[in-house]
């Protein structure tokens, strides 16, 4: 025990001179947070539970009656790498993992490894930033003194951008696509109205749309286009429309679904809905354009003041204050 209060002695005293009086303090966090980094790898790479390992094998292939396997139909990308933390970085409550996945759908991101991937991205960044704030800190107390409020905050804040980052970039591509679904649907109803009525399917009407809408509304065209498939695969059209709205998150897509939905039900013609609701959505296109040229002059009103009233007021007012400033000049001499 002697020895080793003799040996952190001069270790504190290090620190301290180093550091400044919050030294040790630095020296323990730093020691945490190695060993920390070295029980991390071996509490993730532990072996998989082979009845888990069972299960997942059952779940991902399926044996037909000659002994061929059939892979299931689900979307394969993303980093195999991961898939060996899924209970780490997957959220386990299922309304919760449901959520973040409708949120990334909507987002454009289809991978099966989506939701781990977001979630180790928040994981990556937050340790980033946070050993960034770290190591600000450290050097921030070795050039001068800095207070205990200021150096938390430098390390906190930097964690929580970190970790917030990847979600403020989900949420705004979110807003992206759903303006380009809600900018391009309009001309969409317009284009599967044309088809319908020159004797396409629905399906097929859907597709050729998806297709003149590549270059415009690539987020619509993705949808449409999926859509599409699911239809040609034999899924229940009900069932596909419903997710199609869904994924969308647009108020005219879900009501677009519904007219659909009812108009398969009861049996009346799919033209004459697309017909009508197409006229609908293109009042609502004008209604929108209207509502947003209202808006402009209460926008331009502080430019206006900020950058037209100065210079005016210079003008008019400026050469009587000048002319009144040489007077009383002059009378003072």
């Amino acid at each position: 025990m002697e020895q080793m209060l003799s040996f952190l002695g001069p270790v504190n005293d290090w620190l301290v001179d180093t550091f400044g009086t919050l030294g040790p303090l630095y020296g323990i966090g730093f020691l945490g947070l190695a060993l920390i980094l070295l029980t991390l790898p071996s509490f993730l790479a532990r072996p998989e539970d082979p009845l888990d390992r069972l299960k997942r094998q059952a779940s991902e292939t399926k044996t037909d009656q000659n002994g061929e396997e059939k892979q299931r139909l689900r979307h394969a990308g993303g980093s195999k790498k991961l898939d060996k933390f899924a209970n780490f970085l997957e959220p386990q409550d299922e309304e919760e993992f449901s959520a973040s996945r409708m949120t990334l759908l909507r987002a454009g991101y289809r991978t099966k490894s989506a939701v781990r991937t977001y979630h180790f991205a928040q994981f990556a960044l937050g340790l980033i930033f946070l050993a960034a704030g770290v190591l600000y800190a450290v050097i921030t107390s070795a050039t001068g003194e800095i207070s205990t409020q200021k150096m938390i905050l430098s390390i906190i804040i930097p964690g929580g951008v970190g970790y917030y980052l990847p979600k403020y970039w989900v949420n705004r591509r979110v807003q992206e696509r759903e303006v380009q679904i809600t900018e391009g649907f309009p001309d969409s109803l317009d284009m599967l109205l044309v088809c319908v009525e020159a004797g396409q399917s629905l399906e097929q009407a859907i597709l050729r749309v998806s297709k003149e809408l590549q270059a415009g509304y690539p987020a619509l065209a993705e949808e449409l286009e999926l859509v599409s498939h699911e239809l040609k695969a034999g899924k229940d059209k009900v069932t596909v429309l419903k997710d199609f709205g869904e994924r969308a998150g647009v108020t005219d897509v879900s009501s677009f679904v519904t007219v659909l939905i009812q108009s398969a039900s009861f049996g009346t013609s799919i033209a004459d809905a697309l017909r009508v609701y197409a006229a609908e959505m293109r009042d609502k296109r004008v209604m929108r354009a209207e509502e947003k040229a209202n808006v402009l002059p209460t926008k331009l009103t502080l430019g206006t003041m900020m950058f037209t009233v100065p210079p005016l007021m210079i003008i008019l007012i400026g050469p009587s204050v000048y002319s009144i400033y040489t007077q009383l000049n002059g009378a003072n001499f």
